[in-house]
C-alpha cells in the first residue's frame, strides 16, 4: 500500500518530558495561543485517578483522556483507536498533540504512527517534543531511564525553570542534554514561555535517525520497562477543603517527604469559593492557581494525586481527608 502525500496527512506532535517538568503548562500555551488553529488533544496519566483534563485550560479543542496505564504500552490500543475515530472528523481540526505519561518512553508513542496501517494511511509524525525541568534534571538522570530516554528521542528540547537554576547550572545541564541528543534544538525557556511555531509545524521527525537508536522501530518490537519503584496513589475528598488545614499539611508532607514526591497534583474544591483551585509539586517545589469556576451541576469532588517512591496510601489518605471541613 502506498503511503499518503504528506501534504494531505494530519500532522502529530507528541509532547513529553518527565513528571513536573512543565507539559501541561506548554500544551496550556498551545492552546490559549492566537494562531488561528484547531487542535485535538490526547491526554494519558500515570494512575487510575486522573486530574490532568481537568488542569488543561477551557478551549474549544475535543480533549481525550487516558487513564491508569502508560500511552506507550498498556493503553497503546486505546491510542489507535482514538485517533481512528479523531481520523472519522478530520475536517473538525488541524492536528493532534499527544501530551504522555512523565513516565512514557516516546519512542513506543512515535512508533504507532509507523507500524499500524491505518493510522499511517492518516497522519504524520512532525516531531517529538520533550520538556525538561533544568533544575531536576540532573537528579532524575541518575535515577529515571526515562528521562534520559525522552531526551534522547526528542526532535525539539524545551529546557524549562531556568530561572530556578544559575548561568553555571544552566550549562552544566545544557552539557548532559547535549551528550544525549546532540541533533535536537534546545530553547530556554521559564514557565514553557516560548513562540508556538517553534513547538507545532516543525517537520522536525527524523525516521533514519530514529532506525539508528532503535533497530528495531518499524518491526513493533518494545523493550520497555518502567522504573518498577515509582508509584501512584489518588485520592478524592467528598467534602470542601479548608485551605488553610491543607496548606499547613502539605506543606509539612513535602518540606517531609519531598525527595520522594516526584510530582503531585490535584484539583481542590476549597469551602465558601467557587472557583476550582488546581495545585501542582516537583519535590518539594509547589505551585497553585484559581482555574475557573466548577460547571453547574458539577459535582465539587476535590482529588489528590502523588506520584513518587515510598509512598504510604494511608497516611496520604489520613492527611488528605484531614484537610476536609468539619
Amino acid at each position: 500500500m502506498a503511503d499518503a502525500d504528506p501534504a494531505v496527512l494530519i500532522p502529530v506532535t507528541v509532547l513529553t518530558g518527565y513528571l513536573g517538568a512543565g507539559k501541561t503548562t506548554l500544551l496550556n500555551r498551545i492552546l490559549t495561543e492566537r494562531h488561528g488553529r484547531k487542535y485535538a488533544v490526547v491526554i494519558n496519566e500515570f494512575g487510575e485517578l486522573g486530574v490532568d483534563n481537568d488542569l488543561v485550560v477551557d478551549t474549544d479543542e475535543e480533549v481525550f483522556e487516558m487513564n491508569n496505564g502508560c500511552v506507550c504500552c498498556t493503553v497503546r490500543g486505546d491510542l489507535i483507536r482514538i485517533v481512528g475515530g479523531l481520523m472519522k472528523r478530520r475536517d473538525k481540526f488541524d492536528g493532534i498533540i499527544i501530551e504522555t505519561t512523565g513516565l512514557a518512553n516516546p519512542a513506543p508513542v512515535a512508533q504507532t504512527f509507523f507500524v499500524d496501517e491505518g493510522v499511517r494511511a492518516k497522519t504524520r509524525l512532525d516531531a517529538i517534543i520533550t520538556v525538561v525541568d533544568a533544575k531536576h534534571l540532573p537528579a532524575r538522570l541518575e535515577d529515571s531511564h526515562e528521562a534520559a530516554d525522552q531526551i534522547a528521542f526528542a526532535d525539539v528540547i524545551v529546557l524549562n525553570k531556568t530561572d530556578l537554576v544559575s548561568p553555571e547550572e544552566l550549562a552544566e545541564v545544557e552539557a548532559k542534554i547535549r551528550a544525549i541528543n546532540r541533533f535536537a534544538t534546545i530553547h530556554r525557556t521559564e514557565r514553557a514561555a516560548l513562540p508556538i511555531d517553534q513547538v507545532l509545524g516543525r517537520g522536525a521527525f527524523d525516521l533514519n535517525r530514529m532506525l539508528e537508536m532503535v533497530p528495531g522501530f518499524l518491526d513493533g518490537e518494545d523493550e520497555h520497562e518502567h522504573n518498577d519503584d515509582v508509584t501512584s496513589v489518588s485520592f478524592e475528598a467528598e467534602r470542601p477543603i479548608d485551605p488553610e488545614k491543607f496548606n499547613a499539611w502539605i506543606g509539612l508532607l513535602l518540606q517531609d517527604k519531598g525527595p520522594d514526591l516526584l510530582r503531585t497534583k490535584g484539583i481542590l474544591s476549597y469551602a465558601n469559593d467557587d472557583r476550582r483551585f488546581a495545585f501542582q509539586a516537583v519535590h518539594m517545589i509547589a505551585d497553585g492557581d484559581f482555574i475557573g469556576p466548577w460547571k453547574p451541576g458539577e459535582k465539587r469532588v476535590s482529588r489528590l494525586v502523588f506520584i513518587g517512591r515510598n509512598l504510604s496510601r494511608p497516611l496520604l489518605r489520613r492527611g488528605f481527608e484531614s484537610c476536609q471541613v468539619d
